[in-house]
């Protein structure tokens, strides 16, 4: 008997429907022929927790840390036992298993956890699913890979797991017991991602809180030329009082020329044209989807997740979501017209923009070399039942094929003008953009960004008609959103000083993966660090508490960023998860020995006198039993 053991019932179904004969369920699994095909219900294991290590670590001692496992080891999950006991039965009777966990490292963590457990030791094949049509599956089924090549893809997925368990139960514990001693009684958990990502929300709070704003005043002068009329703006040189953007810090040479410029006769004293061409945007990684439904509709991180979920398992629309690619293999382009006919046929918008489309072009979205585990969001050729679909899962899946169309349209072609003008002395500059060829851009908006100017010509006469002064204010940081936030997490980059740490970021992946962002936003809300006004993210008192408490490393975003990359290494075969695990005890030792219960009660007390909004920070009194957290 061959034993196919998916990562969750809906892919399991997918599989089933793709073999040969006929399936049959019967307790917990779906026979097919000499082929029987069971799953997982996400994870069915966890870590197990310090007390099965050690009976004295049930209680939570600062002279017991660090914990440090000599073996790991897992334990079922309460929900999941009944489960797990199918796929015990039927290792058993197996002549061979495929692997069919999700094609990336915390897929082949899940499944390959669960074979081990049970002590299989028989042949192993790979299966790797990104879309669950009948046809992809069938054509993923003809060509399984063996399972031993993915071995280092585990030893990191195991390696981040149990590096999470040592670092969120060592941290939590000796914060926690901290908080204790001065006067705290809650739970203060840390986590290596979500602690570095409420440190970006406390530090962008703080600079928001710090900010003290300015006036500045810019100078308008509406002016005719031989075409037509330009707004056109003054540029004050070094005589004046400027901020470092070049901004007028004084009202009153702003007012004065502003006077004296009506009726006044210039000259158009250089002239700049380039004629751009931009192509459209990428096809969406699911980061990337996150940023613009949260910018274009609100949704939360979270929910563009559960909603692109629901896509590909329950209405098998769209391919594997959660993916941090923007491209596509190219052996995808052949059959892209039959696969968008199919998807955009039953709506009106995308078979309008189906219609404009030319299949002859070809983006540079098609790159084999680009393309990893996943690949980018797309529709899978299923016709959607709009009438099925709730609004959100409309909204998104127009949006995932919207941009796949998008590849099949020209490129934005426009003519940017940048003009300077010289009148009474003075320097103005005005811009415009006129667009040559829309090309992808009506699939996005209709709107221009910068109003097209009229003829010029260098050299031309010109004449100032009315002109004023704005009296503007600088204007705080934005507090972050879920759109910012999202977006800050897959460029970490920016937020680091280091310029060798800078440098080495740059081609990295981020602060966490696309599968857990949303989850870490929405963990810091259900722990009361976090708080929701509006669209706005903002940190809560006990947030800012317990970052102003930890030391800097553990709340900026280096350190786990770079974890990140060394997982990645040791996925690749270029480091060792042993040595990467030595590594953080030691990393662990050194935190330890900076906890301080007067630094914490102190901060404490400051974000009490904070103007920080609450809606947090109840204390919780620590769980007996508690999981380590991201």
């Amino acid at each position: 008997m061959r034993l196919i053991i998916a990562e969750k019932p809906s892919l399991a179904r997918a599989i089933a429907e793709a073999l040969p004969e006929r399936a049959r369920r019967d307790n917990g699994a779906l026979h097919a022929g000499d082929t029987v095909v069971t799953w997982c219900l996400g994870h069915l294991l966890e870590q197990a927790p310090p007390e099965a290590y050690d009976a004295a670590d049930k209680s939570w001692r600062l002279d017991r840390l660090p914990i440090v496992p000599a073996t790991f080891r897992h334990v079922p999950r309460p929900k999941a036992r009944g489960q797990l006991a199918v796929i015990r039965r039927l290792l058993k009777r197996a002549d061979s298993v495929v692997h069919a966990g999700d094609p990336d490292r915390e897929g082949q963590l899940l499944v390959q956890e669960v074979i081990e457990y049970l002590g299989y030791r028989g042949p192993v094949k790979r299966l790797l699913v990104s879309d669950l049509n009948r046809p992809a599956v069938k054509k993923a089924l003809s060509g399984l890979a063996d399972n031993a090549d993915f071995v280092p893809l585990y030893r990191a997925a195991r390696a981040r797991s149990q590096a999470d368990w040592l670092y969120g139960i060592n941290l939590t514990r000796a914060w926690t017991l901290t908080g204790r001693q001065a006067g705290h009684h809650g739970v203060l958990s840390v986590g290596r991602v979500q602690t570095p990502v409420l440190g970006l929300i406390v530090r962008r709070d703080a600079a928001i809180r710090a900010f003290v704003p300015y006036p500045f005043y810019p100078l308008w002068v509406d002016v005719a030329v031989a075409g037509g009329e330009l707004r056109a703006w003054w540029a004050p040189d070094e005589r004046h009082r400027l901020d470092d953007r070049g901004r007028l810090l004084e009202r009153a040479p702003a007012d004065a020329l502003a006077e004296a410029l009506p009726g006044r006769e210039g000259q158009v004293t250089r002239l700049a044209r380039q004629e751009k061409r931009q192509a459209a945007p990428l096809p969406y990684s699911l980061s990337a989807l996150q940023v613009d439904a949260a910018r274009r509709y609100g949704f939360s991180a979270k929910a563009v997740l559960d909603t692109c979920q629901a896509l590909y398992e329950r209405h098998r629309l769209i391919t594997y979501p959660r993916s941090d690619c923007r491209y596509l293999p190219e052996a995808h382009l052949t059959d892209a017209q039959k696969t968008l006919g199919g998807a955009c046929r039953t709506d009106s918008t995308l078979s309008g923009w189906l219609g404009g489309a030319d299949f002859r072009l070809r983006s540079k979205a098609w790159n084999d070399k680009k393309v990893g585990a996943h690949h980018a969001l797309a529709p899978s050729g299923k016709a959607p039942d709009f009438d099925r679909l709730s609004a959100t899962e409309a909204r998104v899946f127009r949006l995932i094929a919207r941009n796949l169309l998008a590849q099949f349209y020209p490129p934005l072609v426009t003519l940017d003008v940048r003009a300077e003008l010289t009148i009474a002395g003075d320097t103005f500059r005005a811009g415009g953009q006129q667009v040559l060829d829309p090309g992808w851009k009506p699939l996005f908006s209709r709107r221009e960004e910068a109003p097209p100017l009229p003829p010029l010509q260098e050299g031309e006469a010109c004449r100032a008609l009315a002109a004023g002064v704005e009296a503007r204010e600088t204007r705080p940081p934005e507090p972050f959103t879920d759109a910012s936030l999202i977006k800050a997490m897959m460029n970490i980059g920016r937020y680091v000083e280091d310029p060798d740490v800078k440098r080495t970021l740059r081609e990295t992946d981020g602060l966490g993966t696309e599968a857990t962002r949303a989850g870490i936003i929405e963990t810091l809300v259900a722990r009361g660090y976090l708080v929701r006004r509006q669209k706005a993210l903002r940190a809560s008192r006990l947030g800012a508490a317990l970052i102003g408490a930890l030391p800097e490393a553990v709340a900026t975003p280096e350190r786990t960023a770079l974890w990140e990359q060394r997982l990645s290494a040791i996925a690749e075969r270029r480091d060792d998860d042993g040595a990467f695990q030595q590594a953080l005890v030691e990393d662990l030792r050194g935190l330890l020995a900076q906890r301080d219960a007067g630094r914490l009660r102190q901060s404490l007390q400051s974000a009490q006198g904070e103007a920080a909004p609450d809606g947090g920070g109840k204390s919780r009194r620590p769980r007996r039993r508690r999981r380590s957290s991201r």
